[in-house]
Parts: C-alpha cells; sequence; structure tokens
C-alpha cells in the first residue's frame, strides 16, 4: 500500500469488540492479569497501552522501522537515545541543531559524564575529523534548525558505522511523507511528533523508531525505566494527526516554496535559507533524497538590527508569534530570542544565528495571504 494509504489504516485496524473505526481511548492505568506471575499483552500503562501501541506500529510502518517508542516530548524522546550511552562515552552532533538539543547535550550529559563535539553535519568530512575513539554516537537533524542546512545521511552512517558510532537523525523539519533516514542508513530516527505528524498544535509528543529489533529493545528498556510515555488522549491525538500528514505536507511545501522564492526577490531581505531554492548550498543534496519537497520551514535575515527583526516578528497579523513549529497555523519567531536562546552567546555567533534571523513554519493558508502579511510586516520595520 502506498503511504498515505498506511497512515490511514495500518494501526487504525477497526475495533475488535465494537467496530469502531477509530482507536479507542484506552485511559486505564493497570490491567486484569490472567495469573500472579502470569502477564497478559499490557500490565502498566507506562510499560504499554492499547492506544499507545496503536499509534506505534502506525509509526514502525511509516518510518520502516523495526519498532518505534512514542514518548511525551520530543525532548524525553532524545535524552532516551542519550541514555544508550555511558560516562567515558563522546557524542559527535551537528552545529545546526536545535536549542533544547544543546542544552541537553552540554548542560544534562555532561553530568553523566558523556562528552559532546559539535561539527557541521553538512561536510561529512567534518563529522568524521570530529570523531575520538570513544565516539559512541553521532546525532544530526535531517533539515538543520534554524540555518536549514542537509546532511548528507548515507555517507554519515558509513563514518559512524565504520567506527562502531550509532547514527540518530532528527527529522522533526522532514517527517517520513517527504523523508525516511532509516532507509538511508540511520539507526535511529526522532521526531518531536508534537510539530508536523500531530499537526495541530494540540499533542506535547515525541517518537524514537529503531532500524533493527535488538536496539528497539533496548530503547523500550530505558523508555519503560524511566517512563517517558505517551499518554492515551496524546496518543490518539496523535495518530488522528498522522492519517493527514501526507496531505498537509504536500500543500505546506508548496506554499514555503512559494515563499522563499517571493522573499528572496524583497529588497530588505538580505539572506533566504530554504533547501529548495536553487540558491541554496545543500539544494542538490536535497533533491536527491527528498524529491520535489522540501519542508514547510524557512529561515531568513534582513537588513536590519535586532530591534527591526523584532518588529517584523510582532507586526504579522497570519503568522503568530511562537515557537513551535509544522502546524496547520503558520508561525514566525527570532532563533536567537526563541527556540535558540538555550545556545551560549558565542556558539550563537560562530553557527550564525544572528539576530536579524527569523523563522517561520509555513501552514495551511492560502500562500498569497501570508506574502501579504510577511510584506507589511517586513514594510513596518524600515
Amino acid at each position: 500500500m502506498k503511504f498515505r494509504t498506511r497512515a490511514i489504516h495500518v494501526g487504525s485496524e477497526p475495533d475488535p469488540a465494537t467496530g469502531a473505526v477509530v482507536t479507542p481511548i484506552h485511559l486505564a492505568t493497570t490491567f486484569i492479569q490472567p495469573g500472579a506471575g502470569v502477564w497478559g499483552q499490557f500490565d502498566y500503562s507506562r510499560s504499554g497501552s492499547p492506544t499507545r501501541t496503536a499509534v506505534e506500529r502506525t509509526l514502525a510502518d511509516l518510518e520502516g522501522a523495526a519498532g518505534a517508542l512514542a514518548f511525551s516530548s520530543g525532548m524525553a524522546a532524545t535524552h532516551c537515545a542519550s541514555m544508550l550511552l555511558k560516562s567515558g562515552d563522546h557524542i559527535v552532533a551537528g552545529c545546526d541543531i536545535y536549542g533544547g538539543t544543546y542544552r541537553l547535550l552540554h548542560k544534562i550529559c555532561n553530568r553523566s559524564g558523556i562528552a559532546v563535539t559539535l561539527a557541521p553535519a553538512e561536510d561529512a568530512a567534518q563529522i568524521e575529523a570530529a570523531m575520538q575513539p570513544n565516539t559512541k554516537m553521532v546525532w544530526v537533524e535531517s533539515i538543520g534548525n534554524p540555518m536549514m542546512t542537509i546532511p548528507d545521511l548515507p555517507a554519515i552512517a558509513d563514518i559512524a558505522h565504520r567506527r562502531g558510532a550509532l547514527l540518530g537523525v532528527d527529522s522533526t523539519f522532514a517527517p517520513p511523507a517527504i523523508l525516511r533516514p532509516l532507509e538511508l542508513g540511520a539507526d535511529i530516527v526522532m521526531h518531536s511528533a508534537t510539530k508536523y505528524l500531530g499537526g495541530h498544535s494540540d499533542c506535547l509528543s515525541g517518537v524514537l523508531a529503531a532500524r533493527d529489533i535488538a536496539l528497539h529493545k533496548e530503547l523500550y528498556f530505558i523508555q519503560n525505566a524511566t517512563g517517558g510515555v505517551l499518554g492515551a488522549l496524546e496518543s490518539f491525538l496523535l495518530q488522528r494527526g498522522i492519517k493527514t500528514l501526507e496531505l498537509r505536507m504536500r500543500e505546506q511545501c508548496q506554499s514555503a516554496l512559494a515563499i522563499a522564492q517571493w522573499l528572496e526577490q524583497h529588497p530588505r531581505v538580505t539572506r533566504v535559507l530554504y533547501p529548495g531554492l536553487v540558491s541554496h548550498t545543500n539544494h542538490e543534496r536535497a533533491k536527491k533524497y527528498m524529491g520535489n519537497q522540501f519542508g514547510a520551514m524557512i529561515s531568513f535575515e534582513i537588513d536590519g538590527d535586532l530591534e527591526k527583526t523584532k518588529i517584523v516578528c510582532q507586526s504579522t497579523k497570519l503568522f503568530g508569534l511562537a515557537v513551535s513549529l509544522g502546524a496547520v497555523e503558520s508561525l514566525i519567531e527570532q532563533p536567537a530570542s526563541m527556540s535558540h536562546a538555550s545556545y551560549d552567546a558565542q556558539a550563537k555567533a560562530k553557527f550564525g544565528i544572528s539576530d536579524s534571523l527569523i523563522r517561520i513554519s509555513v501552514g495551511l493558508e492560502d500562500p498569497a495571504d501570508l506574502i501579504a502579511d510577511l510584506d507589511q510586516a517586513i514594510c513596518r520595520s524600515a
């Protein structure tokens, strides 16, 4: 079956007890067992529940994974993956990563004696140069946040595996409707499912999908031991959102390309970062791995200082000034003071997160209306 058919049917089979076409929300936290020391399929909702299991089946199928796990947030999922490592291990991560991931690696993992080195993920040679004898994981984003860099995932997977390390990919910006990192050699794919997978700004959730059964079992053990699982209502909402993922992504990607092309011609815009533009440094690589859909996230810079940038972000009427992304409504933010505020000042300067950088998430509104909204906001800052 094709992707959009599987998104609707796999894991969403009619309920055998009632015939309901929608997966029931099982709120039970504990389950009666067949006997003392004899365990049924479910025993305690931290270890598994019917509603969460259903959406995990859907996610595993769409990612081409041996198994998937649903978490209470994207950061809970990322933290679980990091707990595969032990004191004395080393992580190589991309420079272009979400601020929360930067904070986790530099201010939480370090407490467990895990070291991190950042390297430009779009340059596989620099990833390899950053590897150390104790490197056990490479962590990159399929589309970097917020600079929109595109890593060569097969090349990085080869480097990681030759050195005995796992490759984990945060593919939040490129959900499985447009990219499946496990097919390109990754061992683990993570999504902040709050974003495109849920799609409606109403479901805080995260996902890990593993390429092989042994790794899935190890991640499940950590999840069950630490407890960052997705609740029943959120599991239901996530599965509902996934059913329209491909259709939403198709429209959002088309709108994003039109907006990026318009921004590139705007006299006040000095730089546009979007993989679908021919001018993007990694455009050909993005085209090779994603076809003609390049995501719906755009970053751009204006010819202004911090205050003028804030005026743009605060003057839109359709774009909501908010963190997060990937939902039906469009959002705008200033990474330096919002999504990437966790970066140290020196790191912001080093990795190009300037005060004049603006990041937008393109939703499902008419692109002509979104362009008009951006135009009046940019002009207001002149």
